[in-house]
């Protein structure tokens, strides 16, 4: 089994992201990603990813036309409906699709949280690290 600290960065290939910033939150049971704008237009879920202050934002569209939308709780307890999406994300050699709800991190430090049903049996987390996957892909030729 891998070891991830308590924030690395990641990969999400599918939506032009590398090296993005994430918290890793084994409080959280999905994982979430900072979005500015999100709407269903003709049965689509269009959103823009992060938002003008991030310096990795592109103002780049997304289209998807498998989503759903569920009522999830923020870490204040309170329930908030959201958009959930299935990206692939790549940390390490790994591939993996999971879900991903769509919210506005935008006063949080990180833009993507790693909740524990993506860690579940395929990370163990050391809190004293940070960036271990990040070391690992600069380290590669």
């Amino acid at each position: 089994m891998q070891i991830l600290g308590r924030s690395d960065r990641v990969d999400l290939p599918k939506l032009g992201l590398y090296n993005i910033h994430a918290k890793v939150d084994t409080g959280a049971y999905t994982c979430s990603l900072h979005c500015s704008r999100a709407e269903v237009v003709n049965g689509r879920l269009e959103f823009v990813l992060l938002d003008e202050e991030h310096p990795e934002f592109t103002g780049m569209k997304f289209t998807f036309k498998r989503f759903k939308r569920r009522e999830i709780k923020n870490s204040f307890g309170e329930a908030e409906m959201r958009y959930v999406i299935k990206p692939t994300i790549k940390i390490f050699n790994r591939i993996i699709r999971a879900e991903f709800s769509l919210s506005d991190r935008g006063n949080l430090k990180f833009p993507v949280l790693l909740g524990r049903r993506i860690l579940r049996n395929r990370f163990l987390i050391d809190v004293t690290k940070r960036d271990l996957y990040f070391q690992t892909k600069m380290a590669q030729p």
